[in-house]
């Protein structure tokens, strides 16, 4: 069982893993703050548009209404109604474009950084490389080739 926890502990402290979590983290703060602007801004923009309704609730679609009954003098649901939410679902389409389209940008830019780096180390002239042990040994006999002449 020691090994098994310090196998875990080894894969936890791994960078990789700590790399993913933490873009799990910011993605799903990410997700939030589109949500909050596909709700808040843009749906509202798209209803003035088309009527002044707020589409998350006018493209529903009422399959069964809900049951209700007055006990007491109060209308309670004792059935709750069976809802098609079209317009929920725009705004899900909505947020999933916007969320594709900057994470498009952000991989477009990554890979133009790369490709420009890859140019640079292209263009930088390669270094020549340390003679072998062998082309030294070759150098000197050379060496004393020329100085037996």
């Amino acid at each position: 069982m020691k090994k098994f926890f310090e196998e875990f502990k080894a894969f936890i402290s791994r960078g990789n893993v700590m790399d993913m979590a933490v873009g799990v983290i910011i993605a799903s703060a990410f997700g939030a703050i589109t949500s909050t602007l596909v709700e808040k801004v843009v749906m509202p923009v798209i209803g003035l548009i088309f009527g002044g309704q707020d589409l998350t609730n006018a493209l529903n679609w009422t399959v069964r209404p809900a049951v209700t009954e007055m006990v007491d003098g109060v209308e309670t649901v004792v059935k709750e109604a069976t809802v098609i939410g079209f317009g929920d679902f725009l705004a899900a389409v909505i947020n999933f474009v916007i969320i594709a389209f900057i994470v498009f940008c952000i991989v477009k830019a990554f890979n133009r950084a790369r490709a420009a780096m890859e140019k640079k180390k292209a263009e930088e002239p390669a270094a020549e490389p340390e003679p072998t042990k062998e082309e030294l040994l070759l150098t000197e006999i050379r060496d004393l080739l020329k100085e037996k002449k």
